[in-house]
């Protein structure tokens, strides 16, 4: 009798056991599950990047005082933007996780009424696209962006994000040969995934077409 309680008591532990190792094997596949739901969305819908990935470091710039602004202009470190663009930007992440690197997102979706504020604090086009004409930012198709390798340190592109002089164009060739090959990685990537590059910035890229798309004034709510 002792001997199959025993028995029935061990075989309930290793049951349970079974079921643990699936319940951890399920939360540790929730990213196919997301990307599933992501494709049932309308491509021209706002989501949350960070709600479908945790393989990207954010420094969203704006939403502190240390940028070319010297202002805080967000609200919070919120990475919006249209479905189609996280699509492709998971695709190129991917890409670079591949090879031991992930993209640093400095700037996502930008509503009209920040690119508003931003003209009030510097009206000058060669820094700020003028709020009556938009930017791509404004569509939710573009994303300011670097890589750092898999310990969280950046690569060297030569300048800090949003330097507006020669030195951050894609054409300027007078640079270490690190820098200039870490900017051609960034910048192949990308390219293979539906991005095209802005000549006078390194970090800026657009999604293909996006051009096309509405500026938009969606809000979002930040999270505690």
């Amino acid at each position: 009798m002792k001997f199959n309680i025993i028995n029935k008591i061990a075989f309930g532990l290793f049951i349970c056991l079974i079921f643990s190792c699936k319940s951890n094997q399920l939360s540790a596949k929730k990213s196919p599950v997301l990307l599933d739901i992501i494709k049932e969305k309308d491509s021209n819908a706002f989501v949350n990047l960070k709600n479908y990935s945790n393989d990207f470091v954010f420094e969203m710039k704006y939403a502190t005082a240390d940028n070319f602004l010297k202002e805080k202009v967000y609200p919070c470190e919120e990475c919006f933007l249209r479905v189609k663009t996280v699509k492709a930007l998971l695709e190129a992440n991917k890409s670079f996780l591949d090879k031991g690197f992930k993209i640093k997102l400095y700037d996502c979706y930008r509503p009209k009424s920040i690119q508003k504020k931003m003209w009030k604090i510097v009206p000058d086009a060669n820094f700020v696209a003028n709020p009556k004409k938009g930017s791509i930012h404004n569509r939710g198709g573009a994303v300011d962006i670097s890589l750092v390798d898999l310990n969280g340190k950046e690569l060297d592109m030569g300048t800090k994000f949003d330097f507006f002089g020669k030195e951050a164009a894609h054409d300027y060739l007078n640079l270490s040969d690190t820098i200039l090959a870490n900017r051609k990685f960034l910048k192949e990537i990308m390219l293979q995934h539906n991005f095209k590059s802005f000549d006078s910035e390194w970090w800026h890229y657009n999604l293909n077409g996006s051009n096309k798309d509405e500026v938009s004034n969606q809000k979002w709510k930040c999270e505690n």
